[in-house]
C-alpha cells in the first residue's frame, strides 16, 4: 500500500525532529503541515526528511489536515496516516495500521489509547468517554476513543468527501462522515506517551463545538435524505 505519514504541527520544536526520522526509519515518507509555528517547528521537519506544506498564520489542526489531504490525494498516494507531532503517538505502532487497513480492507482505521488511561489527564479521559459514547451512539458503530488522531484514512474515501472543521472538532465530523457513507471504521490499539504536554482540552469551549458541529452534521444528513454525506452517489 502506498501511505504517507501526515503531521500538523504548531510549536512542537522539540519532538518534530525525532518523530520525522523516527517515521522515516520505519520507511514512510512524511508530510508536515506547519501551522504558523513562530519555534521553527516547519525548518526542523525539513532538515530531518519532510516534505514541509506552510501556514504562515495558525490556522487550526483541521485547516492543516484538510491541506496535507488534498496534497496526497494530488500525489497519488493510496492512504494517509496521521499523527500529532508533540511526540504522544509512538510511530512503533504504524504496522497495527497498516495490517488492520489490509486484513480488514478499512477505510478509517482509529488508534485506541482507551487500553491503558492510568497516565491519561483526567480531564482528558472524562471527555473522551462522554465524546467516544455519544459518537458511537450517532455513528451506529463502536469508537472507543473517537478523539485519537493516530488514523489512518484511505484516499479513495477522502476525495469523496468534504471535511470543513478548522480546529480538533475535525476527528469528530471525520468519523460522523465515515459512518454515514458507509466506510468501514476500525480501531487497533496503540501506546500514547504522556511527558506532562499541555493539554490542548478545554471543556468548556470544546463542549460548545462539539455540539455545534453535531447540530451542523445532523442538518447536512436530513439535507442529503441520510445517503452518508457523501455527493458521489
Amino acid at each position: 500500500m502506498n501511505v504517507c505519514v501526515l503531521v500538523p504541527a504548531f510549536n512542537v520544536a522539540s519532538a518534530i525532529a525525532p518523530l520525522v526520522r523516527a517515521v522515516r526509519s520505519a520507511g514512510l515518507p512524511v508530510c508536515v503541515v506547519d501551522d504558523g509555528s513562530s519555534d521553527g517547528s516547519g525548518a526542523l521537519a525539513a532538515e530531518a526528511g519532510a516534505h514541509v506544506i506552510t501556514h504562515v498564520l495558525n490556522q487550526g489542526k483541521g485547516r492543516s489536515l484538510i491541506d496535507g489531504f488534498r496534497y496526497l490525494i494530488d500525489q497519488g498516494y493510496e492512504a494517509v496516516i496521521t499523527l500529532d507531532g508533540d511526540g504522544q503517538h509512538d510511530p512503533a505502532d504504524l504496522p497495527r495500521f497498516l495490517q488492520a487497513a489490509e486484513l480488514g480492507r478499512a477505510d478509517l482505521v482509529v488508534g485506541n489509547r482507551m487500553g491503558e488511561t492510568a497516565r491519561m489527564p483526567l480531564v482528558r479521559r472524562l471527555t473522551n468517554r462522554l465524546m467516544s459514547a455519544l459518537l458511537s451512539n450517532l455513528c451506529g458503530v463502536r469508537i472507543p476513543d473517537s478523539q485519537c488522531g493516530y488514523r489512518l484514512i484511505r484516499c479513495r474515501w477522502l476525495h469523496r468527501i468534504e471535511l470543513s472543521s478548522s480546529g480538533y472538532d475535525m476527528e469528530s465530523e471525520m468519523l460522523m462522515r465515515a459512518a454515514w457513507s458507509r466506510a468501514a471504521i476500525t480501531s487497533v490499539p496503540i501506546r500514547t506517551i504522556y511527558q506532562h504536554q499541555t493539554s490542548h482540552i478545554r471543556p468548556v469551549r470544546d463542549t460548545i463545538r462539539f455540539v455545534r458541529l453535531l447540530v451542523r452534521m445532523q442538518r447536512l444528513r436530513r439535507q442529503l435524505h441520510g445517503d452518508g454525506l457523501d455527493r458521489s452517489g
